[in-house]
């Protein structure tokens, strides 16, 4: 039905400063929401049940975006193995396994970002009153 097609350690390698960047974008999402959480605590006002809520929905889905990313990293160091080795109908079923971890990341990605926004529209509600 599907025929795979050859790739060389070259196609994969060039996923390595890509999924490096988009991790390194996790963390600093993560980072960023552990600093106003740490805020949030320390802060005398209270907090509103829907941004703690909405901050326990980021912190999940930054975690899952983590864990697809790396695991599409290690899948697509996996199918550089396999090619190294000869078996390149392996490798580029790995390599596509790596693809669609990689493409569930981003879209948990926006899925996040969309939050975020909905965060900063609760923020501004509260800000108006």
């Amino acid at each position: 039905m599907f025929e795979t097609t050859q790739i060389s350690l070259t196609t994969p390698a060039l996923l390595f400063p890509a999924i490096s960047l988009l991790l390194l974008a996790y963390t600093n999402r993560f980072f960023s929401l552990a600093a106003l959480i740490r805020t949030l605590s320390n802060n005398d006002e209270p907090v509103n049940q829907h941004q703690i809520s909405n901050l326990k929905k980021r912190i999940t889905i930054i975690r899952r975006m983590q864990e697809t990313g790396v695991t599409s990293f290690a899948l697509c160091v996996l199918c550089m193995i396999f090619i190294y080795l000869g078996f390149n109908k392996t490798g580029s079923l790995i390599f596509g396994l790596s693809l669609v971890f990689l493409l569930y990341s981003l879209i948990l990605s926006v899925v996040e970002i969309r939050i975020s926004v909905d965060a900063l529209n609760i923020h501004l509600k509260e800000m108006s009153k």
